[in-house]
């Protein structure tokens, strides 16, 4: 084996093991050395354009940059070399832009600095990645639909702090996953605008360099690119791709949260459901029965991975004078690792509620495992009426209490009490300590969650 074919990543988003597990090709791909050095020269070919149109530089020099930069014909070993020495890549790549353009070259990068490029080029990274979580959200969102209608009144026990409380469905859990995915598809649309929008301000901020036509060449690069204008220079103000990272903190926190329920529902005592079956995944390597959660634990992981970024793009957002030293270099590990690590996480969140195996039968088992006592609020309000509140409190305290140590049903624990007895018939009774009967409004509420907006299929 040759020496290039060695594996030498040393991430997992980029490992050949791991990065599919942590990562999508498609948001790579977005971030991947090679587009972001597309992206820079793309914004300086719209920057020669935007001021060849501002009468800034001529016509034709704009025209020769166009036509003669070539992204593969670049040197990217120099490249690599000149940023560690100069600290940040834009004046290497100019150096051979510049020489890529002949004569045209001198007005290549002309007026900029090197953080309108960089940070504009963030910017169409940023549009692009958003592109792909977007639909991913959708897909998601139509996954969740789905499983709401289908298990709308599917019985299973709800659960507060880990014991059984009270009788839901599976459906209105799935439909209160959905509504936070809703709410990140709103969220997004509204993001946009605010962060969408190009860098172009020169050495300080003030366009100096371009004299009167400064905030023309602005608005004709952002045009250019159809980004949006910023109404005040954002070197130091990194609010906007705060926000993004921030949004996908909630986004994957929400993929945990649903990461959380599922392997919980599928430890062995529960076993109400499980993650899609695929041969081998989720093997041990030392027990043959097995069958680990393991898109869910993925899931549970990039959430807790993305929240690190959140807190250190809260931190970058801490930012001296006019150009900050150091916190917007944090920004270059944060945003391309959290746009991964959120893909990675939709990608196995649609990947395991696409196929969710739902034992309905054992969600069945488990709702009868306490012997009626997940309705003794049912019974509780079904006695008031009669006896009062507090009276009808005391009496089902007690039943329960006998129910618990003798391991009879609550019906028979109740019946056995002459107060209820005289009361309530038998069939009541029965009909009382039904968890199938104490639903509430759990199948309404999934529809008012599908109701909620505008679903397509």
């Amino acid at each position: 084996m040759g020496h290039a074919a060695i594996p030498s990543a040393t991430t997992v988003f980029d490992s050949i093991l791991f990065r599919d597990a942590f990562g999508t090709p498609a948001m790579r791909e977005v971030f991947s050395d090679y587009a972001l050095i597309g992206r820079y020269a793309e914004v300086e070919i719209a920057l020669a354009h935007a001021e060849a149109r501002c009468g800034v530089i001529p016509a034709e020099a704009a025209e020769e940059i166009a036509k003669r930069t070539d992204i593969s014909a670049l040197d990217f070993d120099l490249l690599r070399q000149e940023t560690g020495i100069v600290g940040y890549p834009i004046l290497p790549l100019v150096h051979q832009l510049a020489k890529q353009c002949g004569d045209a070259g001198r007005y290549v990068h002309w007026g900029a600095t090197t953080q309108d490029i960089m940070d504009t080029a963030v910017i169409l990274q940023v549009r692009d990645g958003l592109k792909v979580i977007e639909d991913d959200i959708n897909a998601l969102r139509g996954i969740l639909a789905d499983l709401s209608r289908h298990y709308r009144d599917t019985p299973m026990a709800g659960r507060t702090h880990l014991q059984q409380a009270l009788p839901v469905t599976f459906g209105y859990k799935t439909a209160i996953w959905l509504a936070m995915f809703d709410r990140h598809a709103e969220r997004l649309e509204q993001l946009k605008p605010r962060v969408l929008v190009g860098e172009f301000a020169g050495a300080a901020g003030t366009l100096a360099s371009l004299g009167s036509k400064g905030l023309d060449v602005q608005r004709a690069l952002c045009e250019e690119l159809g980004l949006g204008v910023p109404v005040s220079t954002w070197h130091v103000a990194r609010d906007g791709l705060a926000e993004v990272v921030n949004f996908f903190g909630l986004v994957t926190g929400s993929l945990g949260k649903i990461a959380l329920d599922i392997m919980i529902m599928a430890s062995t005592e529960f076993a109400e459901v499980y993650e899609p079956f695929v041969k081998g995944r989720g093997a041990s390597s030392t027990m043959p029965q097995k069958r680990n959660p393991i898109s869910s634990e993925l899931m549970l992981a990039a959430s807790k991975g993305v929240r690190q970024h959140v807190g250190l793009m809260l931190d970058a957002m801490v930012q001296d004078f006019e150009r900050a030293t150091g916190p917007w270099h944090a920004e270059w590990m944060a945003i391309p690792e959290s746009f991964v690590l959120t893909a990675g996480a939709l990608n196995q969140a649609k990947f395991a509620l696409s196929g969710l195996i739902v034992d309905d039968r054992k969600m069945a088992q488990n709702l009868d495992i306490s012997r009626g006592l997940i309705v003794a609020e049912a019974v509780m309000m079904g006695l008031a009426p009669q006896v009062g509140r507090q009276q009808a409190h005391d009496i089902v305290y007690d039943a329960c209490r006998m129910a618990n140590e003798k391991g009879m049903t609550l019906a028979d624990a109740l019946s056995a009490d002459p107060q209820v007895s005289a009361r309530i018939d038998r069939a009541t009774i029965d009909r009382l300590t039904s968890p199938g009967n104490y639903l509430g409004l759990a199948p309404e509420m999934v529809d008012r969650v599908l109701g909620s907006v505008q679903r397509t299929g």
